[in-house]
């Protein structure tokens, strides 16, 4: 259980262990999981992460688990650790604890071995090569696939311009000059000829205008039907929870509480802190009277 609830129990307005509305059960962070996303085999499972920073511990003892084929999210506020999260499981920061991928302990494995494994990280500032081509910046996602052997990549290039057709209206356009939203269109293709198993976002609805805001959380719940898993960190917890199967409630390195998505939706506690009190009303009104 987390620090923050082992002390003194479910935070007041949780649902803490007890049945929501709908029959199924809200846990603090720890607690046994008795959804159907506990019986599918997992791709990802993490275990009493820890990252410092200095004398500064980020992450305090974290879970978290992705079942193969699942959107999962991890929602909270700013400073909660979520990105220093996905860095950890990516092995760009030292940490502690357990990370497997695939049953494999890979925590103290290359980043390299985790991209060759499966593993693919779009980090919050997309990280792109500013002055290369949009062609070039999607070929340099497939580069491990290259070294070892792979020329054919052009039917990976298809498939990512016909999920993205404006990228491909653009590849020839250097990736300095995409706008916000192409570029984290860009930033998801280059990823997607990794050929991940796992595909973990973070903030990908940063800075983006609403209706770009849109498409990218579309293209989101579309890639689940490749079978590829996505581990989610958003701000946007209204968007996220609606897209992902499971979800876990990070608050400063501590994971707070975790559940189905539509059941961590309707807890008032997130409803109040992540999704506005405006959200509450609103479901009500669709609800109507009784």
């Amino acid at each position: 259980m987390s620090r923050e609830l082992q002390g003194r129990g479910a935070p007041e307005g949780t649902e803490g262990d007890r049945p929501s509305a709908s029959g199924s059960r809200l846990r603090p962070a720890g607690t046994l999981r008795e959804t159907g996303t506990a019986e599918e085999p997992a791709i990802l499972e993490v275990e009493r992460l820890s990252v410092s920073y200095g004398k500064v511990e980020a992450l305090h003892g974290a879970g978290i688990r992705v079942a193969a084929g699942s959107i999962v999210t991890v929602i909270g506020p700013n400073g909660a650790g979520k990105t220093t999260m996905l860095g950890a499981i990516m092995g760009l920061l030292p940490c502690r604890g357990g990370v497997r991928f695939d049953g494999r302990d890979v925590r103290r494995e290359e980043v390299e071995v985790r991209v060759a494994a499966g593993m693919a990280l779009v980090p919050e500032k997309r990280e792109l090569f500013g002055d290369m081509t949009v062609a070039d910046n999607l070929l340099l996602g497939a580069f491990h696939r290259y070294r070892r052997g792979e020329r054919r990549l052009d039917g990976d290039m298809a498939q990512v311009y016909a999920r993205f057709p404006r990228l491909q209206e653009r590849r020839h356009q250097l990736a300095g000059t995409l706008s916000g939203g192409e570029r984290q269109m860009l930033a998801l293709g280059r990823a997607l000829m990794t050929r991940p198993r796992l595909l973990m976002l973070d903030e990908p609805s940063l800075g983006l205008a609403p209706l770009i805001v849109r498409d990218i959380f579309r293209i989101i719940a579309d890639l689940r039907s490749t079978g590829v898993a996505i581990l989610l960190v958003e701000q946007n917890a209204r968007a996220a929870l609606q897209v992902a199967d499971y979800g876990y409630v990070l608050e400063t390195g501590d994971v707070v509480l975790e559940g189905a998505a539509a059941e961590l939706a309707a807890n008032p506690r997130v409803i109040e802190t992540y999704l506005g009190l405006a959200a509450a009303g609103a479901g009500a009104a669709e609800r109507g009277p009784g």
